[in-house]
């Protein structure tokens, strides 16, 4: 243990301990100092595995969402899901760029969260904050469950056990998280690199085929379910059918909450890493749409859209083509990762700012934010299981939270370029989560911004209008609870602190006299521990024994008269067995005497013994005693324990 003085009274004292059970070591790795944190940061191409991953794996779904919207109308629909997929492009590179500013703008991280903060206030801020917590806790679910979906496409016979196999998941990814952010992004780059490379090659062979003539239609399709309400293609379908679609831009916000994770320059890292992710995100979508249309793909939960496009490209169910299933699971399985990096970090913030439980921003033996992460896989488990692992169920609730925060978020950018176009060349205004400064392009942001918010708010009402029935309405309610209950928890650190605080420190007298009162349920080795304590402490000293047996009270006296050091014994007798009530008049009783300047101690012996599973086998009065005088003024509880081997 190393030493240093700061001053005549203050020492410094470091540990060199490490504690670690065996079982932890093995399952997290062995605990990282805190110096350890600038040397646990990522790189570019580990950072595209980690924050990537649940925007890439959206390809595998956004597709298959539009046509499911679109077979509302007849298989004859289906043209127009290229230019829907054009558009939500379109509406990509927008979020692109508005995310690519925050990065640059906000280089601590946090996303919407703090750019809400920043520039609309605490309420927009807690509801993007709200908005991305429900939405990381639903993109676990979603993706396992859509992972799961790719397998049993494969394999049927592993349909009924759907549900097993996503919790088995979430705990495995939970695990990989729980040893750090570069362990895992390390981890589980291979396989999302090995999505990236076999998706580019796949949909490379099928336009390549396209173009020469070569490509046909799926064999065999999975029949298409028209329902008896044939709709006509209107505007609304369409719009319907974009918000489903839309669902491709998830986890394009990820890198800016995840900043800090990368090496420095942050920054520019992050903002590499972006622009890399939604080129690759943007080119495996469009591809997937255009392939899709001409084999005739059809919208199944028997068949996804991914396995039809694999096995017309590559020649039926093949070792390409389970290699394609394999790649697609692999990567719906680790977008989950992107939310476990992401929602402990966001949880951190709301809780450094007094909205969330303080316990969120601990980090754990690897550094990482434990406490979130194993928050997270409860919750999404809970989810998996009530809505039994199905994409399409769970789907409704995804993508309303993602984009309420694109919308806040670039409202909130939009909100910024306005405020540095008012400043003069050279001012700087500090604010909580970055420095703002003059831009001579504030308007050309602020319009970029300004439209991206109009665009994701378009897509946020229509997809909270056609899926409030289908479990949208859960989101919508649920958000205003999360809101409520974050108020509330930022109420009361803020009376705590008010009433911890020193600045209005009111000198108070000096104690002058400290009545000691010891609970004895019987006279025994830690009762005489607890009395050679209160020796130490005060001359005034009062034993106190609840009597709910004449003949167990006629024997404590009888032992305390031997033992008990020609200390007093005060005889509560409770002919009704009641161990809290006589206690309290008695407290009432001594309070009514006592004088300003005195307190009041408590001594509760408590004997300890070797198993803690032996604590069930003891009446453990004197506990419930404390546990009760706990909230008294003037009173200090002391617990004089004895230990039993």
């Amino acid at each position: 243990m190393a030493l240093k003085q700061h001053s005549d009274n203050i020492f410094q004292y470091t540990s060199e301990t490490i504690r670690s059970a065996a079982w932890r070591t093995w399952l997290i790795g062995r605990p990282l100092a805190t110096a350890d944190a600038p040397h646990q940061t990522i790189g570019k191409l580990v950072g595209l595995a980690v924050f990537a991953s649940d925007a890439l794996s959206s390809t595998a779904y956004a597709t298959q969402e539009i046509l499911m919207v679109l077979a509302l109308a007849g298989a004859g629909a289906f043209t127009y899901s290229v230019p829907i997929a054009l558009a939500i492009t379109a509406l990509m590179v927008i979020v692109t760029i508005s995310y690519q500013q925050t990065i640059h703008a906000y280089p601590g991280g946090g996303g919407a969260y703090i750019v809400a903060r920043d520039n609309l206030g605490e309420l927009p801020a807690q509801t993007a904050g709200a908005a991305l917590l429900t939405d990381y806790i639903l993109t676990v679910a979603v993706s396992i469950s859509s992972g799961v979906a790719q397998i049993t496409s494969a394999f049927p016979d592993l349909h009924p056990y759907r549900v097993e196999i996503a919790a088995g998941l979430v705990l495995f990814v939970m695990l990989i998280n729980l040893r750090g952010v570069k362990e895992s992004g390390i981890t589980f780059a291979i396989p999302t690199y090995y999505f990236v490379i076999i998706m580019l090659v796949t949909v490379g062979i099928g336009l390549v085929r396209w173009a020469t003539g070569s490509l046909g239609t799926v064999v065999s399709p999975p029949e298409l379910e028209i329902p008896l309400t044939f709709q006509v293609v209107t505007p609304f379908l369409l719009l319907h059918a974009l918000a489903n679609g839309t669902s491709a831009l998830t986890g394009i916000e990820a890198i800016s909450n995840g900043i800090t994770a990368f090496k420095e320059p942050r920054s520019r890292n992050a903002g590499i890493t972006l622009i890399w992710m939604s080129s690759i995100l943007g080119t495996l979508f469009l591809s997937i749409t255009l392939l899709a249309r001409h084999i005739g793909a059809v919208p199944s939960e028997t068949e996804t859209v991914i396995s039809q496009i694999a096995r017309t490209i590559l020649g039926g169910q093949k070792i390409a083509y389970l290699g394609v299933i394999a790649g697609t699971a692999l990567i719906l399985i680790l977008a989950a990762n992107t939310a476990f990096a992401d929602f402990p970090r966001l949880g951190a913030l709301h809780a450094g700012d007094g909205f969330l439980p303080r316990q969120m921003t601990y980090r754990g033996s690897r550094l990482v934010y434990s406490r979130g992460i194993a928050a997270l896989a409860v919750i999404a488990i809970a989810l998996i299981v009530l809505f039994q692992a199905s994409v399409t169920r769970l789907i409704p609730l995804y993508a309303i939270g993602v984009f309420l925060s694109f919308t806040l978020s670039q409202t909130g950018m939009a909100r910024r370029w306005w405020k540095s176009g008012h400043l003069q060349p050279g001012d700087e205004v500090r604010e909580p989560g970055s420095v703002l400064r003059y831009d001579k392009r504030w308007i050309s942001k602020m319009i970029v911004n300004g439209f991206g918010a109009v665009c994701t708010f378009v897509v946020m009402v229509v997809f909270a209008v056609t899926k409030f029935t289908e479990g949208a309405w859960i989101v919508i309610v649920l958000t205003p609870m999360l809101l409520v209950g974050f108020f509330s928890i930022h109420h009361h650190y803020k009376s705590l602190a008010s009433q911890l605080s020193l600045e209005n420190d009111i000198q108070r007298p000096l104690i002058t006299r400290d009545r000691v009162i010891i609970l004895v349920s019987g006279v025994h080795q830690g009762t005489l521990a607890a009395v050679r304590y209160a020796r130490t402490i005060a001359e005034d000293i009062t034993a106190v024994h609840i009597a709910t047996d004449p003949q167990e009270a006629e024997k404590v006296m009888r032992k305390w008269d031997e033992h008990g050091e020609g200390i007093r014994l005060v005889i509560l007798n409770s002919p009704y067995r009641l161990l809290i009530e006589p206690l309290l008049e008695y407290m009432e009783r001594i309070e009514g005497v006592k004088k300003q300047n005195e307190i009041t101690t408590i001594v509760v012996p408590r004997f300890m013994p070797k198993h803690r599973w032996a604590n069930f086998l003891h009446m453990r009065t004197a506990e419930t005693l404390r546990k009760v005088l706990l909230n008294r003024d003037d009173v200090v509880i002391v617990e004089v324990p004895y230990q039993v081997h």
